[in-house]
């Protein structure tokens, strides 16, 4: 069945946070939500639903879990047993709950910048350190490829007095698009296990591969990992629901299992109950032909994008994503060469009206870069980047 993802919803009167945070003259590529609508069984489950007429307080049912634990079997090959699924209300509270769960004010927590924003924003509320292992990488082709160093991840465990409780790993990352091979997990995974520390793994973009590759949850390395580490999934970025707030945690040690549960219950993190509804439908298969249209829409815009830019912005460098709607602009040498300032981000929104992520709120690594999203129909993204490309003649 043909899906339209060129088709243009109108959303400046939307409440949505990505169209209205700016002027209407400003096109907006940054907040990780697609101009897309969400699949039809979604949709139809969530119209039964409210039919029915009566809204009150849910609890998620058995088939739920069930549901869960299968996705992760058909998807990965993982063995999920259904109570060791928790629902969440999303990923950040999902894992500020981990934070309060396994750390006390003083501990340190492990983290690769540059990384989605709230990783670097746990020490605020937490009172607990942060300790980074950054991400370096080689340019070839004006592309960039992020890797591991691993002198720097292994001697950041600890740093600074403050032991390790809780190594947050982004997988797929965000906002570099990189997947993490078997080899390069499993020795995060035992280097944690040396270490003691638990790993909770942010995988809400597992779903998002853009290439001919398959996600490796790192809980399903092995029995002794799954001990050690909380996973958190969701179907609000694969299925462009996250005004549902509906995720899961993955916990297979009943005792960490048990604490976090407490923790959730502390902060109050229930889930809308159509969250629930919608978690069901999006994870019961009914959405997989219109999911594999998204991947292969997302992956020729991310192919335009990727040309665009090695064509008509030859200055900037970017990733080519293997995962993720999400694209990360090197424009250091803009800056350096005085062209554009000091923030791409101000540049571009400023004189191109084109809204990015400026680089700098992702930590370490991210100064002078900007992100981009590019999950909007093919119009909307190639107006954007003539935009952009004006605003440097």
């Amino acid at each position: 069945m043909p899906y339209d993802f060129d088709h243009l919803i109108e959303r400046r009167h939307t409440n949505s946070i990505k169209w209205t945070a700016y002027p209407p003259d400003v096109l907006p590529l940054w907040v990780a939500d697609m101009d897309f609508a969400a699949p039809e069984p979604i949709l139809r489950a969530l119209r039964q639903t409210i039919q029915h007429g009566i809204l009150g307080y849910d609890v998620p049912g058995k088939v739920l879990r069930e549901t869960v634990a299968a996705r992760m079997k058909s998807l990965y090959e993982w063995e999920v047993a259904p109570q060791s699924v928790v629902p969440i209300t999303g990923l950040v509270s999902g894992f500020y709950a981990a934070a309060q769960t396994l750390c006390r004010p003083g501990d340190g927590y492990l983290i690769q910048p540059p990384v989605y924003m709230p990783f670097n924003d746990i020490q605020k509320h937490q009172g607990v350190i942060r300790q980074e292992a950054r991400l370096e990488f080689t340019t070839h082709n004006g592309l960039l490829e992020y890797h591991i160093d691993w002198a720097a991840f292994e001697n950041a465990f600890h740093r600074g007095g403050s032991r390790t409780k809780m190594f947050l790993l982004c997988n797929p990352h965000n906002p570099t698009g990189q997947m993490y091979s078997a080899e390069e997990l499993q020795r995060m995974a035992q280097t944690c296990l040396k270490q003691e520390a638990i790993i909770v793994s942010d995988e809400i973009h597992s779903e998002l591969i853009l290439e001919d590759k398959k996600h490796i949850p790192i809980a399903s390395l092995s029995a002794e990992i799954a001990q050690n580490t909380i996973t958190l999934v969701a179907p609000s970025k694969t299925f462009n629901i996250a005004g549902l707030f509906c995720g899961f945690a993955i916990i297979p040690n009943r005792h960490l299992r048990e604490r976090y549960k407490e923790q959730v219950e502390r902060m109050t993190l229930h889930v809308n109950s159509l969250g629930y509804v919608a978690a069901q439908a999006a994870f019961s298969g009914e959405c997989d032909d219109w999911l594999a249209e998204l991947r292969a829409y997302l992956k020729t815009n991310r192919d335009f994008l990727v040309n665009f830019i090695r064509s008509e912005l030859p200055a900037i460098r970017l990733t080519c994503p293997e995962a993720t709607y999400l694209a990360w602009l090197d424009c250091s040498e803009l800056v350096h060469s005085g062209k554009i300032g000091t923030s791409p981000y101000e540049f571009f929104l400023k004189k191109a009206r084109v809204a990015l992520n400026d680089g700098a709120t992702f930590g370490t690594g991210g100064e002078y870069f900007v992100r981009l999203n590019f999950a909007c129909p093919r119009s909307t993204l190639e107006q954007a980047l003539e935009r952009m490309k004006n605003a440097l003649a």
